[in-house]
């Protein structure tokens, strides 16, 4: 018995659950989604062309754009354009047409396959449509047969129409099936890590298509146009602003803005290759207005819900307003039809007409007299009949963007102060760009003090990004001033230490602490920080970076995995904001009267130590880091487990690893790392101890693995 044919368009998925999903109605999601709507709005405000005022502004900063927008999909540079290997390995005949099944290899090893729609009969070079497929599964008896074999209507149509057509499948759902789901739903943070998206490697697919359809004869290189729908509407999109080859393009249901995505919600019926990395933080309206002056129509339904027609509409009015600036406003079109989002008739024949109009310049008065009617046994169109041993595909988000290497460690401070300037210079541009940019003087406010069993505790409010209002907590032996400390330790804590923060003080200073009543309680652990108090003069302060403790937002895990992917497209990445938060802490604590000029340490576990590590980087005089049960690396692909891979940071394996980071680290000030792997920072124990400062730098053996005396 015959496997029956699956065919499971996006449109599917967005009927079976609906965006955003319900979460509960609890103060810290409130604070989050409020947080979600104000960075929206100033990227919406900053991040668009609203601003531009004459068509020699844009002139001057599209080729700036262009270059950020190949640095967001991990192009650039470019990789290069190896030979294309290209193979044909089949022919199937349609009335009035025929089908080359071929595939090529954008790099070596990385497959793309494809059919190639020719007329019958071609007596001159053809105007060329370059079709990119949305997310159709095309599966029989197990096997793939790519997402092209989906929409093979198209290639028909245009076949019979007089053009070449060639229809590429995407790395997820090609023949050889690889990944787009990395963060959507596989837990594969370390892509932003990486500065990888599948968005890149399906704009590189673009590009090299372009380069092959230039090596046939058939084509007119002068006439080249792209269309596709949903993921392919998308890398319609990235080929256009990229590419000036394309010379008239129809995308249909690829984008929207930044209001839709993360304040509405629809970034939750996308997977990965829908966005850039949001490095420059624009609006997606600034990508589609690098296709401008040419001709441009923008095609959606009105029902479409994950690409909703009013965020569609203002992106329309915006590019048109461009447009109309740079002398070309027929050159842009809207194409609006009615229904969800599904590949209609209405929207297909709007973008055969578009190319009829500006690859053939015929009437526009024309009536197309036939829509695209399926016609072809999808299992003839597959173009493997055994996959090639050589593949890259199932595991290109490893490779795909290139890793920054380790360099091997400098031998004098000249060169040490390059590098460390050049990796400064990367992280604040490229890795903590999403920060905010004018730095308001912190102000903490002294909300509280009580004193118990000769221990003051002492809450600080102070704001770290609107509308996060941060809690630092201040503890020291009763009757010492600030000044009178001889260090303050910053504890920054994560929720398993926020628990032992609040078990340890919350049943005496359950006023100061924000924790429900029945908080698990540790009477030993107070009395171990009591001992600790009246032996030294010493402070200890604690904070909740956003998310935790106080702030902390619920919801499942689904749903916490859609925040931590607005964040993304917002420029930044949680992680990366809680080490703003790290360092607003640090300011606050050297604002508060006396403590001033007090050494200052820091202390963190987990991922905390990690972000701790970096916002120490940012901040002037802090004398030690103890670093508890820190990962290594951003990088997943080569970690092994999610406890050895360090919190997502935005771009940061294109510039340096946590290894590099510990070593500026240890050149400004000590730096003791618990780790039961000495051989994991051989990097910064090699540096230190070039650069003469071999004590600053110590790997201790992880507390809990100590013996007591």
């Amino acid at each position: 018995m015959r496997t029956p044919l699956l065919l499971c368009l996006l449109s599917s998925l967005a009927s079976a659950a609906p965006y955003p999903e319900k979460t509960p109605d609890t103060p810290g999601n409130k604070l989050l989604d409020r947080y979600f709507s104000e960075q929206a709005r100033e990227i919406a405000a900053n991040g668009g062309i609203s601003h531009m005022q004459s068509s020699e502004e844009w002139k001057t900063k599209a080729p700036e754009y262009r270059r950020q927008l190949l640095d967001m999909l991990g192009l650039d540079p470019l990789p290069e354009k190896t030979p294309l290997q290209a193979v044909m390995t089949g022919e199937v005949k349609g009335d009035g047409f025929v089908v080359e099944k071929l595939h090529f290899q954008s790099m070596p090893g990385l497959y793309v396959t494809a059919n190639l729609y020719l007329p019958d009969k071609v007596e001159k070079p053809l105007p060329a449509i370059l079709y990119v497929c949305g997310h159709a599964k095309m599966v029989k008896d197990g096997a793939s047969l790519g997402n092209k074999a989906g929409y093979e209507h198209h290639g028909t149509w245009f076949a019979r129409h007089g053009y070449v057509c060639l229809i590429i499948d995407t790395v997820q759902l090609g023949e050889i099936p690889g990944e787009h789901h990395g963060t959507y739903s596989k837990g594969r943070f370390w892509w932003w890590s990486r500065g990888y998206t599948p968005a890149g490697l399906e704009a590189w697919s673009c590009i090299r298509a372009l380069d092959y359809l230039e090596t046939r004869r058939e084509v007119d290189k002068e006439r080249f146009g792209v269309t596709g729908r949903s993921g392919g509407g998308a890398y319609s999109w990235w080929i256009t602003a990229l590419d000036e080859r394309i010379k008239a393009s129809a995308p249909t249901a690829g984008v929207t803005d930044m209001q839709n995505q993360v304040i509405d919600g629809c970034v939750e019926g996308h997977c990965d290759c829908m966005f850039f990395q949001n490095t420059q933080r624009w609006d997606f309206e600034r990508m589609v207005a690098l296709a401008a002056p040419r001709p441009l129509l923008i095609v959606n339904t009105d029902k479409d819900s994950i690409f909703p027609i009013d965020g569609v509409f203002r992106i329309y009015q915006n590019v048109r307003r461009l447009y109309t600036l740079l002398g070309a406003e027929g050159n842009i079109g809207l194409q609006v039809a009615e229904g969800p989002h599904k590949d209609l008739q209405p929207l297909n024949m709007g973008a055969f007409h578009w190319f009829e109009r500006f690859l053939k310049q015929a009437d526009p008065m024309q009536v197309i007299d036939e829509g695209a009617k399926k016609s072809l046994e999808p299992a003839a169109l597959r173009v493997f009949n055994e996959l090639p041993k050589d593949e890259r595909n199932t595991k290109i988000d490893e490779s795909f963007v290139p890793l920054a290497g380790t360099p091997s460690p400098v031998t004098n401070e000249a060169d040490w102060k390059k590098q460390s300037n050049e990796w400064m210079k990367e992280l604040g541009a490229k890795v903590f760009n999403g920060w905010p940019k004018e730095i308001a003087s912190v102000n903490p406010q002294k909300e509280n003090s009580a004193e118990n069993d000769g221990i003051r505790m002492t809450a600080y409010d102070f704001e770290s990004q609107s509308p996060y209002r941060l809690r630092l907590h201040i503890v020291h032996r009763d009757g010492l001033r600030p000044q009178d400390l001889e260090l303050v330790t910053l504890n920054v804590l994560d929720e398993q230490g926020w628990d032992d923060f609040c078990a340890t003080y919350h049943s005496r200073f359950g006023k100061l602490i924000e924790v429900f009543p029945g908080a698990p309680r540790d009477d030993a652990a107070f009395e171990q920080e009591k001992k600790m108090f009246t032996n030294f003069k010493w402070g200890m302060a604690y904070v909740c970076p956003r998310g935790v403790g106080p702030t902390a937002w619920t919801g499942s895990p689904k749903a916490q995995t859609q925040r931590l992917r607005r964040f993304y497209l917002l420029g930044q990445t949680l992680d990366g904001m809680r080490v703003w938060d790290v360092r607003r802490t640090l300011q606050s604590i050297r604002a508060i009267p006396g403590f001033g000029e007090t050494p200052l340490w820091i202390q963190a576990h987990r991922d905390m130590a990690v972000d701790s590590l970096y916002a120490s980087l940012f901040e002037d005089n802090i004398k030690r880091l103890d670093l508890h049960d820190m990962p290594s690396t951003h990088n997943g692909s080569v970690a092994g487990d999610s406890k050895n891979t360090g919190p997502a940071l935005l771009n940061v394996l294109k510039y340096l690893d946590i290894p590099q980071a510990a070593a500026m680290a240890a050149t400004r000030g000590r730096v003791v790392i618990y780790s039961g792997r000495k051989d994991a920072w051989d990097y910064p124990a090699t540096l230190t101890k070039n650069l003469g400062k071999e004590k600053q730098f110590e790997i201790r053996e992880p507390v809990k693995e100590q013996k007591t005396k």
